[in-house]
C-alpha cells in the first residue's frame, strides 16, 4: 500500500475495504433505483441523486477518516457531553407535531442550512451505546447494587428509547436489544438484566394499549405497527402488501445472475425502491449472485468487528466495538429480512448501500469510532479482559 494511503488510514485494513466496496458497489443501485424517484415520483433525475449520494458518501469517509485518528479513549468523555445535547434533539423531534395521515412523523429534522433532514435516533443510538460501554466498562458487578445503576445507566436508556419510540417503533426496539446484548455481554448481572427486559415490554404494552384507548392524546403509529404485522402474518395479496409482493416479484425475476444493471422493471413499481427495498432491486438486477455476495460483503464486517473487539486491550474498546458495530449489521439483516418477507416492514434502511444523508454519516461516524479501537489497541495501558478493580469480564475475557 502507498505510504500516503498508510499515513491516511490506520487500523484494520480488511475492514477499511469492504466498507469502500459496499460504498462503491452502492453506486450501481442507487442509480438504477433512483427512476423511481425521479420519473414516477418527480423529484429530480436519477443523475442529481446518483450525485447526491456521491458527495453523501464521499462526506461520510471523510468523516470516517477524521474521528479515526480520535483516540478511542476520547469517547467516554464526549459522550456524556452529547447526552444532554441528543434529549434536547430528542425532545425537539418528538415535539415538533408532523403527522402523515394522521400518524406520527417525529423522526426529523430539518437542517436549513443544507436542506438535509436529520434522524435524531441516529445520533442517539451511538451516543447512548457509547455511554453505556463507558459506564460498563468502569463499573465492578459484583459490588454493584441495582438501585446504583438505575440513575446513572437505566434512566437515559429508558428516557431516549421512550422518545424514540411513539414514531419509530423498530428503531426504538433495535436500540433497546443492542443495549441489552452490550450490558449482557459487559457482565451487568443476569438477574437484573430479566427485570429491565421486563420492564421494557412492560411498558410498551402499557403505551400501545393507551394508543388504542386514547388514539388522540398522543399522535402515534401504533396502527400502522399492527397493519404491518397483521399483513406479514396474513398474506392475502391486499393492498397493505403491495411494497412486498412488488420485492418479491422483484427478487424472482433475478433468477441466478439477475437481469442486469440498471436493468430493474419493478423500481419503477416498488414504493421505496432506493432505500427500504433496494435489497429486492439489486437482487432482481444482479440475481442470487448479487445478493449472496452483498450477504457475505456484510458478514466480512461483522467478523472484523469481532476481531477489532477481540484484540482491544481495555474492556471500553472490546464493548465499543461490539456496541456500535452490531446494530449496523443487524440492521442490514433486518433490511434484507424484510425484502425477503422473513420480517416485517419496519423501515429500517441498508446501512452504505440505501438512499440518505444522515443515516450514512451516522453509519460512518461508528465505523470511524470502530477504526480507532483497531488503530488505537496498542496504545492503551489497561489489563485485557479485567476491569478496574482486576476482576474479569463476565462475557469478554482475555482472547488476544
Amino acid at each position: 500500500m502507498d505510504n500516503s494511503v498508510k499515513n491516511l488510514i490506520s487500523g484494520d485494513r480488511v475492514l477499511w475495504v469492504a466498507l469502500a466496496l459496499l460504498s462503491i458497489f452502492s453506486f450501481l443501485p442507487i442509480f438504477s433505483a433512483s427512476s423511481n424517484l425521479a420519473y414516477v415520483i418527480g423529484q429530480g433525475t436519477p443523475w442529481s441523486h446518483l450525485f447526491k449520494h456521491f458527495v453523501v458518501i464521499v462526506f461520510g469517509f471523510a468523516l470516517m477518516i477524521a474521528i479515526h485518528k480520535v483516540p478511542y479513549r476520547y469517547f467516554k468523555g464526549i459522550s456524556i457531553l452529547a447526552l444532554p445535547i441528543t434529549f434536547f434533539l430528542l425532545i425537539y423531534t418528538a415535539s415538533q407535531g408532523n403527522l402523515i395521515d394522521g400518524a406520527n412523523a417525529n423522526r426529523w429534522i430539518k437542517i436549513p442550512i443544507v436542506g438535509l433532514s436529520f434522524q435524531t435516533s441516529n445520533l442517539a443510538s451511538i451516543v447512548l451505546l457509547t455511554y453505556v460501554a463507558h459506564f460498563i466498562s468502569k463499573e465492578n458487578f459484583k459490588l454493584l447494587r441495582f438501585k446504583n445503576s438505575i440513575l446513572p445507566l437505566w434512566l437515559p436508556v429508558f428516557s431516549a428509547i421512550l422518545l424514540i419510540l411513539p414514531a419509530n417503533l423498530s428503531s426504538a426496539a433495535l436500540l433497546f436489544s443492542m443495549i441489552m446484548i452490550l450490558v449482557f455481554l459487559g457482565g451487568y448481572p443476569l438477574r437484573y438484566l430479566l427485570g429491565i427486559f421486563g420492564t421494557g415490554i412492560f411498558f410498551t404494552v402499557i403505551f400501545i394499549l393507551s394508543a388504542k384507548t386514547y388514539p388522540d392524546f398522543l399522535p402515534n403509529r401504533v396502527d400502522t405497527w399492527i397493519n404491518r404485522i397483521e399483513n406479514f402474518i396474513f398474506l392475502d395479496g391486499n393492498e397493505g402488501n403491495y411494497q412486498i409482493e412488488r420485492a418479491k416479484t422483484a427478487i424472482a425475476t433475478g433468477g441466478l445472475a439477475g437481469v442486469g444493471a440498471g436493468k430493474s422493471v419493478m423500481k419503477n413499481f416498488l414504493p421505496q425502491s432506493s432505500s427500504d427495498f433496494i435489497y429486492a432491486i439489486i437482487v432482481e438486477e444482479f440475481g442470487l449472485i448479487g445478493g449472496t455476495g452483498l450477504i457475505l460483503l456484510y458478514l466480512i464486517v461483522l467478523f472484523r468487528i469481532v476481531v477489532i473487539a477481540s484484540k482491544a486491550n481495555t474492556i471500553f474498546g472490546k464493548l465499543l466495538s461490539l456496541g456500535l458495530g452490531l446494530p449496523i449489521i443487524f440492521q442490514a439483516f433486518v433490511n434484507m429480512g424484510v425484502a425477503l418477507q422473513v420480517l416485517p416492514v419496519t423501515g429500517q434502511t441498508l446501512p452504505l448501500i440505501s438512499s440518505g444523508g444522515t443515516a450514512a454519516w451516522m453509519t460512518c461516524i461508528a465505523f470511524g469510532i470502530i477504526l480507532s479501537v483497531s488503530a488505537n489497541s496498542n496504545g492503551e495501558s489497561s489489563v485485557l479482559g479485567q476491569d478496574k478493580n482486576n476482576n474479569p469480564i463476565a462475557i469478554l475475557s482475555e482472547t488476544n
